[in-house]
């Protein structure tokens, strides 16, 4: 099977996220909040980047990746409080009642919600295989999160639904800031949710636990949440939202593993038989190809680029030397045929 560009991105995003599920429930059990570890983990990832980012401008001084704008603003705010303060609350709030590898498996939820509201909200091309592959993820869902009798589907699993649901449109208005510096989006986010969730959580009475604690918590957040987020809005610039979405169902087959591991949990014929299912529809999206000719209007943008096919200007004497650079530039009209997907230059009609 060929991978599409950014699937390499995508599918370490989602090992890193689906290996920090099991490991934040593993602190649940030692009495920490769930809504203070939430704070935690996104602190960790935003102070950790904000290093990192430190760190890269103190080695050079020429940045390659196009840094957020004002006109960014305005997707940045709802970005912060879907996916870095609603997201990891209901997660957290849907650990504490629900077993690691199950809750693991219902984050599936998360690509479905995120092709649902790329192709219904945003129109991003959606083609046959890719619905009969969401299909496949949602039966396999809702039948781990059924409980069956009267209780039917679990407060536990509804909150882990409604954290997919609000990382499902975090992923979709990323989009819309994914040609700029990824460090920079994920720091951001990580400190200004961190620091709202951990203050909401102490003034509601929430103790922080030991030191050993809250560094265990820093070091899940740092890969769990920003590392896996950097990775997360790379692989959105070449694919596009509802197909990264895809590659990142594979997430929760990492943590569902590693539940199993940690906690000594039950393989149970519901977990299996709800792997399977949702294993038949992240196959059918890694295995779709998409072709035909279209054509790119002219357009003016800022990100990191290399001299490619649709890269092809002239530079000014104040554009950064070297490739790969960031650097205002024009697109020409062009029209042609090539396997593609809905990447920076690819988000054209059918």
């Amino acid at each position: 099977m060929t991978f599409a560009p950014g699937a390499l991105m995508a599918l370490a995003s989602a090992a890193l996220f689906g290996a920090s599920t099991p490991l934040a429930k593993l602190l649940l059990g030692h009495g920490v909040d769930p809504w203070l570890l939430a704070g935690l983990l996104y602190l960790g990832s935003g102070l950790g980047l904000s290093l990192v980012r430190l760190g890269r401008r103190l080695r050079s001084h020429a940045e390659s990746e196009a840094p957020l704008r004002r006109t960014d603003i305005p997707w940045l705010i709802p970005v912060v409080l879907s996916g870095g303060v609603a997201g990891p609350l209901l997660l957290m709030l849907g650990l504490a009642r629900t077993p690691a590898s199950s809750a693991a498996l219902l984050l599936n939820v998360e690509g479905l919600a995120t092709m649902g509201i790329a192709w219904v909200v945003f129109r991003e091309n959606v083609d046959r295989r890719l619905l009969a592959g969401a299909f496949a993820i949602l039966a396999g869902a809702v039948l781990l999160s059924w409980q069956g009798g009267p209780s039917g589907v679990g407060l536990g699993a509804l909150a882990i639904l409604g954290a997919c649901l609000a990382w499902g449109l975090d992923n979709n208005l990323t989009r819309k800031l994914s040609s700029a510096d990824p460090v920079q989006i994920a720091a951001i986010k990580g400190v200004v949710a961190g620091a709202v969730n951990l203050a909401l959580a102490l003034a509601n009475g929430a103790q922080l636990p030991a030191a050993p604690g809250i560094a265990a918590a820093g070091v899940v957040g740092f890969f769990g949440y920003g590392v896996s987020l950097v990775l997360f809005v790379l692989a959105l610039r070449a694919l596009g939202t509802a197909r990264t979405g895809a590659y990142f169902s594979t997430a929760p087959f990492i943590g569902a593993a590693l539940s199993l591991i940690l906690f000594r949990e039950p393989l149970t014929v519901q977990l299996g038989a709800a792997a399977v299912l949702m294993a038949a529809g992240v196959y059918l999206h890694l295995s779709e190809r998409h072709e035909h000719e279209h054509s790119h209007e002219a357009l003016n943008h800022e990100h990191r680029h290399v001299h490619d096919e649709h890269h092809q200007h002239a530079h000014g004497p104040n554009d950064p030397p070297g490739e790969p650079h960031s650097h205002w530039h024009r697109h020409a009209p062009l029209r042609h045929k090539h396997p593609h997907y809905p990447d920076l230059h690819h988000r054209h009609g059918h």
